[in-house]
């Protein structure tokens, strides 16, 4: 850190008598909160940089790289402003160097976490009085809003969107939503032929800071995490992530409706802004990218489709996820019949591992890097995920999340598999994502149903399967999957009445094809299981 701490001197102001705020590394902004509301020259704040995060899981070195990055640029910038600054680093966790920093300095203040693992780790802090939370003003929704919207047991994105549209005024027009509905998601499921042209993402010059974390991954304590590094894809500075913001605006936000759901070889991103990450991080805030795509010239479909990611879902699953701790506590539904798992009540544990359906299997190999399938659409995904770490959501829910429930893969390996992996991915947006909406682990508490299909949606949405050995219509394992997976699941998908008009196909399908589709599913598990590729020659007759 010699390059940093050199350049963090350089600007440090007089410390003198300060108010002290820890600022968690998800929380990079002066825009609201404690560092809003005060004069820089009576704040400081602490940042810790611990080594117990990335040892805890072996994160993406591109991830790990966006926050450390994002982490010490913060810091210059805010001492630049006048705010001294407490930088520590070092092998103790955040607990224990937030303590001594709380000795040195007196009691801290901190914005709530949105992560429960850090709120979790930290909650000892509180209670001894070293640390007080105040509210976490990123978000644009409280607590109120979404007990306003919610059901008993069952949690709707849709219903909460229309109450918080209505609140908001966002897309409204004397209390009607402009355009005469709510959602255009039905405008928006394009298939992309190659035009109009998809943007390339923004680089950036990596500056010295930037590089000396570049060498902390590639040749210091973090080496031997996986994932490609690529220091110029990471806005790194305030600069750089208004910057992207801007791209954004001027590049994908014409297009992104229409090709919202689209795939393809030809871009990984389309017309997705991949703002996500610097959203999640506060390096450029929530409420802004509403108003800003709000007041832009762009098609409706456009404009409400964006919106609706922000306002809508990214808050939703915030507070189901806050409300349930992490699917640990589950509200009484009745499509619910699997077992949560027991955790601690506090510091840091392995997750909830709810699995209404079936979910043993270990992740095979092939979602780590450098161990191909046979499937294109999944090959393609995976290298995308681990060369940039980042894809879109569909890829995520129709492919990744998609193959693995057909496989029976455990809920919990996955979700921790797209937390590693992902550039965007904290506890609170991971969990909702992939062990509700992705899985169906916690069954119907904040979807309907099962988010699978055959391979007829990759082919309707994506290029891949022309890069494919099998072929879509004929001999893809994808399609019997799906319907294996159908036939494990009968008796609860049963009782869905989202599920009714398939179930009913699966009853007339002849007892040959089913016969192969579970000879199909069995070949797969274990092709894959061994590390080995799938060929259509080696497949069941």
């Amino acid at each position: 850190m010699k390059m940093f701490r050199k350049a963090l001197a350089a600007v440090q102001p007089q410390v003198g008598e300060r108010q002290w705020v820890y600022v968690p590394y998800d929380q990079l902004t002066h825009r609201v909160g404690p560092l809003a509301d005060a004069a820089p020259s009576d704040v400081g704040i602490v940042l810790v940089e611990s080594l117990s995060k990335p040892r805890r899981r072996p994160y993406h070195k591109q991830k790990l790289a966006l926050l450390l990055t994002n982490m010490r640029h913060f810091a210059l910038e805010q001492a630049a402003r006048g705010v001294a600054v407490d930088y520590r680093a070092g092998e103790d966790d955040y607990a224990t160097q937030l303590t001594a920093a709380a000795q040195e300095h007196g009691a801290l203040v901190c914005m709530r976490p949105a992560e429960r693992e850090l709120r979790a780790e930290l909650a000892p802090l509180v209670s001894a009085g070293l640390l007080s939370w105040v509210d976490h003003e990123g978000w644009l929704t409280s607590s109120q809003d979404f007990r306003a919207s919610a059901g008993k047991t069952q949690f709707r994105m849709d219903a909460f969107y229309r109450f918080v549209r209505r609140k908001t005024g966002v897309l409204m027009d004397d209390g009607s939503p402009i355009g005469g509905q709510f959602s255009f998601d039905g405008d928006n499921r394009e298939r992309w032929d190659g035009t109009p042209e998809a943007p390339e993402l923004p680089r950036f010059v990596p500056d010295a800071v930037t590089l000396e974390v570049g060498e902390l991954l590639t040749s210091g304590v973090l080496k031997d995490h996986p994932g490609t590094l690529d220091l110029a894809a990471i806005a790194a500075t305030h600069a750089d992530a208004e910057r992207w913001w801007q791209w954004a605006k001027d590049c994908c936000m014409t297009d992104f409706g229409p090709y919202e759901d689209a795939m393809s070889t030809k871009s990984a991103t389309l017309f997705h802004t991949h703002i996500s990450p610097l959203l999640n991080l506060h390096r450029v805030l929530p409420q802004q990218v509403v108003e800003d795509v709000e007041e832009l010239d762009i098609p409706l479909n456009s404009k409400e489709g964006f919106i609706r990611q922000v306002l809508g879902w990214r808050e939703f699953v915030r507070h189901v996820h806050e409300v349930t701790d992490g699917f640990r506590v589950l509200p009484k539904d009745p499509t619910f019949t699997g077992v949560p798992f027991e955790h601690p009540t506090s510091g840091v544990d392995a997750g909830a591992h709810p699995t209404v359906l079936d979910g043993e299997l270990d992740l095979p190999p092939t979602y780590w890097e450098g161990a191909p399938s046979g499937l294109a659409c999944l090959d393609a995904s995976t290298e995308t995920v681990w060369a940039t770490g980042h894809s879109h959501h569909i890829t995520r829910l129709m492919v990744l999340s998609n193959i693995a429930r057909l496989l029976d893969v455990s809920p919990r390996q996955l979700t921790d598999w797209f937390w590693v992996a992902y550039d965007d991915a904290f506890d609170w947006v991971v969990e909702p994502n992939v062990l509700a909406m992705g899985t169906f682990a916690v069954g119907g508490v904040m979807t309907t149903k099962p988010y699978v299909s055959g391979a007829n949606y990759i082919h309707k949405m994506s290029d891949y399967c022309k890069s494919c050995a099998f072929h879509p219509k004929k001999t893809c394992p994808i399609t019997p999957l799906y319907w294996s997976f159908l036939a494990r699941n009968a008796e609860a998908m049963g009782k869905n009445h989202r599920m009714s008009l398939i179930m009913g196909s699966l009853r007339r399908r002849s007892d040959a094809k089913k016969d192969l589709d579970e000879r199909t599913y069995r070949w797969v598990r274990k092709t894959l299981v061994a590390g080995q590729v799938l060929r259509p020659q080696d497949a069941p007759e």
